[in-house]
């Protein structure tokens, strides 16, 4: 605790927060308890894209990320594109003025470190740039807390997102080929730690909790049009994806299981939409779930779960239900692999729906046996989070942890 006379700490939150992600959102949840639980003197406030959301829901002061509230949007007109190029000007000084007020800031999990997703260079890279050059210049510590990475292919993109990583104080991923990405593109990972998603840390629905209909099983699906590689082929991919999403959700109907359709992003709703269009069946339902916490709930009363979104995939495996994933990226291969499950896994590029329906049913009858896995890799992940977050206590507020091993937690550019 903070003694008479001492300036409480004062942290920031840096990210796409608030702005209809709930894998983001949930990563945020579980810094902020993490903060609350281990170090309640903290004053703490976020950087982010939905300041509304994120006050109204955690209780915290927050600035909007960007000057221009039409960043994300595509400009075409020259006005647009003038208010584009002056607020990047505009954000370089609201960035550093934001950081120079506090002591650490922290950037909460996310995939901020990869373009697995369509990304613009001149979006979210250059914002987290610019974050990371403040707090270098201004003797802030930024941690990457827990991130994704990946190999990047646009130049751009690559140049921001390694020279982030290198200015930032403090690293860590929240899977070994997140830290083998950032190795390969130049950066020095030597003392970057490895630990389970940050979500992992979140409480679990207790236990007893109403389940589902007889033979449930929740579809999470998404918006997905590939990556930041595949644009010229992005309607393709997704066309692909959703008429075999469609296929065996009829698949499972036509087996009489009900089906629960789940998403993680607010763009994910025209997705549900097609399906409830194409499956005309009260079998298929769409889930409302406005959090991660509503997330588990609703995996913790299927039988099994198939879902493509990251943060879909941790909710179910963190309840314990035997998941297949549907994936997108090298994450959910890993993550899948920690979780004993490496063998249920599909292209979400390439998916079909008959190789997908035989995958489902081996996973069905492996159930009992998978739950009890399960059961014992989460018991791992708790322990390794708890040591995770006694180690960033250390790292990021050493007058609170140990004062003189970790005097200096700022790290130079390699």
């Amino acid at each position: 605790m903070t003694s008479a006379g001492e300036t409480p700490v004062r942290v920031g939150v840096f990210g796409l927060l608030g702005s209809g992600n709930l894998g983001n959102d949930g990563s945020l949840e579980a810094v902020l308890g993490y903060l609350r639980a281990e170090h309640p003197e903290a004053v703490v406030d976020a950087l982010c894209g939905g300041p509304e959301a994120v006050t109204a829901r955690f209780g915290i002061p927050a600035t909007r990320l960007h000057w221009n509230r039409g960043e994300y949007r595509t400009a075409s007109r020259a006005g647009a594109i003038a208010a584009k190029g002056l607020g990047k000007l505009v954000d370089a000084f609201r960035t550093a003025a934001w950081v120079r007020r506090h002591d650490v800031v922290i950037v909460p999990g996310m995939g901020v470190l990869e373009a697995t997703l369509p990304l613009r260079p001149w979006g979210f890279p250059y914002a987290l740039f610019l974050l990371c050059a403040s707090g270098r210049l201004l003797r802030t510590r930024v941690a990457l807390v827990g991130v994704g990475a990946a190999a990047i292919g646009n130049r751009p993109t690559r140049t921001l997102v390694r020279w982030s990583a290198r200015l930032a104080a403090y690293r860590s991923y929240r899977d070994a080929p997140s830290r083998d990405a950032m190795r390969a593109m130049g950066v020095d990972t030597a003392r970057d730690a490895v630990h389970p998603d940050l979500a992992f840390s979140l409480p679990t629905p207790p236990a007893g909790a109403p389940s589902g209909p007889p033979g449930l099983v929740c579809v999470g699906v998404m918006d997905f049009h590939g990556g930041n590689d595949d644009r010229a082929r992005a309607e393709e991919i997704h066309r692909r994806y959703l008429d075999g999403t469609i296929r065996f959700v009829r698949a499972l109907v036509e087996d009489g299981r009900p089906v629960r359709l789940l998403t993680g992003d607010a763009c994910d709703a025209p997705v549900v939409a097609a399906i409830l269009g194409a499956v005309d069946s009260p079998l298929v339902t769409a889930s409302e779930a406005a959090s991660l916490a509503d997330l588990m709930k609703e995996t913790a009363a299927a039988d099994t779960v198939v879902a493509t979104r990251y943060h879909n995939l941790i909710c179910a495996l963190k309840v314990g239900t035997p998941t297949l994933a549907l994936g997108y990226a090298a994450k959910s291969d890993a993550l899948m692999a920690q979780m004993g499950l490496d063998a249920y896994c599909h292209p979400a590029r390439e998916v079909d729906a008959d190789r997908l329906l035989d995958q489902f049913r081996a996973l069905e009858k492996q159930s009992a046996e998978l739950r009890q896995t399960l059961s014992e890799r989460n018991l791992v992940i708790t322990q390794q989070l708890a040591q995770h977050f006694a180690a960033l206590t250390a790292a990021l507020f050493p007058t609170t942890a140990h004062p003189h091993t970790h005097a200096h937690a700022y790290r130079e550019a390699p």
